[in-house]
């Protein structure tokens, strides 16, 4: 087989959703799923049957494993947290330069300015608030050991290991997004947070009405913060009622969509969120995005191989950079009744 079919067959594998029985091209034919995975591992134990050919063969096993993360890895984040970031891939030494859109309210207050001209022919000073930021980038990386045995046998799949290796790497993003989330909590104007034990429905609808005013807003939060943000007993329908027991949570609140952002934990002891379930962030839709991170270069991949059971250790390095711009049209809720740890500990 072709690199370039042996490429495409491992992006569909690691792309593929299990759950999802639907038929996937390759070329002119559909197959599924297993058809997939099975073509694959017939194409890697012709690559890596044995320790002579694997030897011969790994810097093209390598070269998969960096071209798919290259593809997967930005489009996985992206996907997941396109809601409140913007993700961008640049080219090795590229610099990652974020273009600041001018805000609505902005471009609302040029109209206002324009129609007005200040007593003996003094002008209302107005500035548009559009500008360029560029975000500085660092190496961040992960490792997954396979047995020697077990990748002979193909008892490891490539699927198995370059999900191991994206799950791991999309995990350290997303706790760096939880920083940069509560680094930017703390810059806001006081007006634009308030904190209370449990959910305040007059307090919620304050922080509405100050984002509504740049824009219709929505709000993100964990599922845990979205079960407890209910309306006055008084006047929850029945139908109100039905959907929190059927999804759990409400998915509009007084006109606003509620979006669930996804929730992990720091480590496998289960003990402590990724993301602080307390806070709720209130953003106007389309305004600009509160977070900015870029993937710089390509991914790479190496193999240490001083094990004494001769198992491989493969290490992946990237480069990323994140950051955050503070703004006067986000607001944010925090209930400080959920908490970040598991309860025990």
């Amino acid at each position: 087989m072709e690199y370039k079919d042996l490429l495409q067959l491992a992006r569909i594998a690691v792309k593929a959703d299990a759950s999802n029985p639907v038929a996937y091209s390759f070329g002119d034919e559909k197959f599924s799923l297993d058809q997939v995975n099975e073509a694959l591992a017939t194409e890697f134990s012709k690559l890596a049957g044995d320790y002579a050919s694997y030897r011969e063969n790994k810097n093209v096993i390598f070269r998969l494993i960096e071209e798919t993360i290259n593809e997967v890895l930005p489009r996985k984040v992206m996907d997941q947290y396109m809601q409140f970031a913007d993700v961008r891939t640049v080219a090795q030494g590229e610099k990652a330069i974020f273009k600041v859109r001018i805000s609505e309210f902005a471009k609302k207050r040029a109209k206002t300015f324009v129609t007005r001209v200040g007593l003996a022919g003094r002008y209302e000073v107005f500035m548009l608030d559009g500008y360029s930021l560029e975000v500085q980038t660092a190496a961040f990386g992960g490792a997954a050991r396979i047995g020697f045995e077990e990748f002979l046998d193909g008892r490891i799949q490539f699927s198995d290991l370059t999900s191991v290796l994206l799950e791991g790497m999309d995990e350290f993003i997303y706790k760096e997004i939880a920083k940069s989330l509560a680094g930017l909590v703390e810059g806001l104007p006081e007006i634009q947070t308030a904190t209370f034990a449990g959910f305040d429905e007059d307090t919620m609808d304050t922080l509405l009405m100050i984002a509504d005013s740049y824009g219709h807003s929505a709000i993100y939060c964990t599922f845990e913060f979205a079960a407890k943000m209910l309306p006055e007993e008084g006047w929850a329908s029945g139908e109100i009622k039905n959907e929190r027991w059927n999804v759990g949570y409400l998915g509009t609140y007084k006109g606003h969509q509620v979006i669930i952002l996804p929730q992990s934990m720091e480590d496998e002891t289960n003990t402590t969120k990724v993301l602080d379930p307390s806070y709720a962030y209130i953003i106007p839709v389309g305004s600009e995005k509160p977070i900015k991170l870029v993937f710089e270069g390509a991914a790479c991949v190496r193999e240490v191989e001083d094990n004494d059971d001769w198992s491989r250790d493969l290490q992946t390095y990237h480069k990323y950079g994140i950051t955050t711009i503070s703004n006067n049209w986000m607001c944010v809720y925090q209930n400080t009744n959920l908490k970040k740890a598991v309860k025990g500990e």
